[in-house]
């Protein structure tokens, strides 16, 4: 079975204002489409690929070509970093709020780390709140289409939330401004959604 572009979970205007229609119609239909048909060219070109899902793949890394490795990137990043969106966003609860105030001191001092994680990532790339293979939750950014799911990451461990800092993602509105990019984007946080995952990762 190839690869298939998933549809987005709301509207292309959901987002708005802090994630304009443009934005999301090209960042969707346009780039997520690619990485999808070139993961679907690479793994066609390497039979032992065959058949295994997207965490199989993200697992194995090294040593597989760059092509594999960007877009399956990708592939699997731009999938998350949909689900972690909603119009109106919410707010932390639960067992998570209760993670983030033991270990950040709060929501406030977590957004604080994780935008200046965003903001001094080179060039392209993606800022993470992961579980840590400790159980704690982290904050860690990675270059290009690397994911902390990896196993060539220098951070590993599973990702709750995800925020995507190449600036297809937020030029038409922002232009250059990356970190009043990651300072508007809390507001479409589905904290629901991320409390789902640290639920999943911690049990």
């Amino acid at each position: 079975m190839a690869f298939e572009l998933p549809p987005l979970p709301y509207a292309y205007d959901a987002l708005e204002p802090t994630i304009d229609k443009e934005t999301m119609t090209l960042h969707h239909d346009k780039h997520h489409q690619a990485y999808t048909d070139k993961l679907n060219e690479a793994v066609s070109e390497d039979p032992s690929l065959e058949g295994k899902s997207i965490e199989e793949l993200m697992a194995n890394m090294s040593g597989a070509p760059a092509k594999l490795r960007n877009n399956g990137g990708g592939y699997w990043n731009h999938t998350f970093f949909w689900e972690t969106m909603k119009g109106g966003g919410s707010q932390p609860s639960g067992a998570l709020k209760d993670a983030i105030d033991q270990q950040f001191g709060g929501l406030d001092q977590l957004k604080e780390q994780f935008n200046t994680a965003g903001a001094n990532q080179f060039g392209s790339g993606w800022a993470w709140l992961i579980v840590g293979q400790d159980g704690k939750l982290a904050i860690t950014s990675t270059p290009n289409q690397d994911n902390p799911l990896m196993d060539v990451a220098p951070v590993k461990g599973t990702p709750i939330l995800g925020n995507d800092v190449w600036e297809h993602a937020y030029y038409i509105t922002y232009r250059n401004a990356r970190p009043a990019y990651l300072k508007a984007w809390w507001d479409v946080v589905d904290w629901d959604k991320v409390g789902e995952r640290y639920d999943a990762a911690v049990k």
